[in-house]
């Protein structure tokens, strides 16, 4: 019992020491319960922020606007596999499409493009109006859809060679002086004849509509003999003399060739820079692989 005492005789220091344990302990706990009990009366007050919560909102809507693909306008007749993906296209209506090209055909309307691959209409309707033929197509299309199908049977017309014709002979047509009549045949020395009709809409300075009323009575009826120029063996030079490539783009395809190899297809050209796509169908016609 003696011993059983003597376990809970302290001096005046330990139980000082005592004491300042329990007072730190109950120091502790009386913190945290107040720290505790501020804390969930701020929580309380938090408000819901409109203000800033429409700011935020703007940054999610411009940070997904940027990830969005932006479509330009161009010329569907030079979709790319990756393009044609970007657009919605599955695999089989973009071969169908270069198989189409692979004959160097060109889609010229909207209603042609859906004819060759397939496309159902509600992606048509959200492709086409980015669209961009030659102007020339549609100008010739708007022109003729016009046109009375009844007078064309009734009147048959006896068209004069657009390669034999003189400054005179041009002249007769309304819209067309003693300027645009030197042009059109000086244009046409130096391509070395009119391959097709639709090279008349490449003078400069003449309008769509004039074009029209001369081609009522002038067609190509006797065409040139070209020698066509090997696109994978000529030079930067016999290139330019082509009218339709300017010296640089001559320069550029020479470059493009000896990068590459070689070139394997004319649709090729459309990948060298600053290569005048929508003229492909014209330039085509003096170009050979």
């Amino acid at each position: 019992m003696t011993s059983f005492k003597s376990h809970f005789k302290f001096n005046k220091q330990e139980r000082s020491g005592i004491f300042f344990l329990l007072f730190f302990i109950i120091s502790v706990q009386l913190g945290y319960y107040l720290f505790q009990s501020n804390t969930e009366n701020q929580s309380s007050t938090l408000k819901h922020d409109t203000v800033v919560q429409a700011e935020i909102d703007t940054l999610k809507a411009l940070i997904l606007k940027k990830d969005t693909v932006h479509v330009y306008p161009f010329n569907p007749n030079f979709i790319t596999d990756f393009k044609g993906y970007t657009l919605g296209m599955s695999v089989e209506e973009i071969d169908r499409l270069h198989d189409f090209r692979r004959k160097d055909k060109f889609v010229n309307s909207v209603i042609e493009f859906q004819n060759i691959t397939k496309v159902s209409d509600s992606l048509l309707n959200i492709i086409s109006p980015y669209f961009k033929f030659p102007e020339w197509t549609q100008n010739r299309k708007s022109k003729t859809s016009n046109a009375s199908t009844s007078s064309y049977k009734a009147k048959k017309a006896i068209w004069k060679d657009l390669n034999t014709a003189t400054a005179e002979d041009l002249k007769k047509i309304s819209g067309i002086g003693e300027k645009l009549s030197a042009r059109i045949i000086k244009f046409r020395d130096r391509l070395g004849g009119f391959l097709i009709d639709d090279q008349l809409f490449d003078v400069y300075g003449l309008e769509a509509d004039v074009v029209e009323r001369a081609l009522k009575q002038f067609k190509v009826i006797t065409k040139p003999d070209i020698i066509k120029i090997n696109v994978n063996t000529a030079t930067a030079e016999e290139l330019s003399k082509l009218i339709y490539l300017q010296k640089h783009v001559a320069e550029s395809i020479v470059n493009y060739r000896n990068l590459n190899g070689s070139i394997n297809s004319l649709n090729d050209l459309v990948k060298v820079e600053e290569f005048p796509a929508e003229r492909i169908n014209r330039i085509a016609l003096y170009l050979s692989l």
